[in-house]
């Protein structure tokens, strides 16, 4: 466990203008690209033994370390604030181990162990992926465009408000989790949007994990065709809106970020 993250000020992000061998790709492109490591490897120090053994050294076991951990980037605030903006869980199950985390543990003690967390998977994943220091400078420019037009994207504002490791493994491993909460808090914010309720676009995407989001059985209906098509055009906008701060990049930048992508996608297997 390391002490918390740490202010990046000193390092100096490098330009993304020497050529690479990736070819130039579109914004659109890219969010094909490297979304879906993004959404994989953002996530994938959630629940791994070490992280788990943080939490437990706060008197955190894994479910309530993840919620007040995940969730403690928005401060200390009500547990309807996190409701919002998880999007999908039961508000039941959030009250339940938000307000019980809250009396085990001060949220911000909970928020940089968890950040560090983060940061400390990378350190054992990525420490021999090539060209960080590019990935790095090209999903911070894409993490302060969107900064500078969050309206709704609150989950994303929090984790771009917190600190990034000094080390380049564990500073894009950051990245790739802040980058996964900006197309996740997009995607909530389309699909309140589009009319669907929240909970039916879980169960549509996740069906077998509807119970472990807190809903039980036979709480929420069927999904139906409409409530399918309408979660289809949610996810066309989420692309648009994500696409629209990829944009943020030129040529090279676009290289150096979905090259990072696939390096980082690459060096983190899928969980079988």
């Amino acid at each position: 466990m390391t002490n918390g993250p740490s202010c990046g000020a000193r390092w100096d992000p490098p330009r993304c203008d020497r050529p690479t061998t990736v070819a130039v790709v579109e914004a659109d492109q890219l969010v094909d690209a490297a979304c879906p490591v993004f959404a994989r490897v953002g996530s994938a120090w959630y629940f791994t033994p070490e992280t788990v053994a943080v939490g437990k050294d706060l008197g955190l076991g894994a479910f309530r370390f993840y919620f007040l951990g995940r969730g403690g980037a928005l401060g200390d605030v009500d547990w309807r604030v996190v409701s919002a903006a998880f999007g999908y869980f039961a508000p039941s199950l959030v009250d339940k181990m938000w307000t019980s985390a809250r009396e085990l543990c001060e949220v911000g003690v909970a928020a940089a162990a968890y950040w560090g967390s983060c940061a400390d998977f990378g350190r054992r994943t990525l420490h021999g992926v090539s060209d960080l220091d590019r990935f790095c400078a090209a999903a911070e420019r894409v993490v302060s465009t969107a900064i500078a037009d969050a309206g709704g994207l609150t989950l994303f504002a929090g984790y771009a408000s917190l600190p990034l490791a000094d080390d380049l493994p564990g500073r894009a491993s950051q990245l790739v989790a802040v980058l996964r909460e900006l197309r996740g808090s997009a995607h909530l914010v389309a699909v309140v949007a589009s009319g669907l309720p929240t909970p039916i676009a879980h169960a549509i995407r996740r069906p077998d994990d509807v119970g472990t989001f807190g809903w039980g059985d036979g709480e929420l209906p069927v999904p139906t065709d409409d409530d399918r098509r309408l979660l289809a055009a949610a996810d066309e906008a989420t692309d648009r809106v994500v696409a629209a701060r990829f944009g943020a990049l030129d040529g090279a930048g676009r290289e150096a970020l979905v090259a990072g992508a696939r390096a980082i996608g690459a060096a983190v297997p899928a969980r079988s």
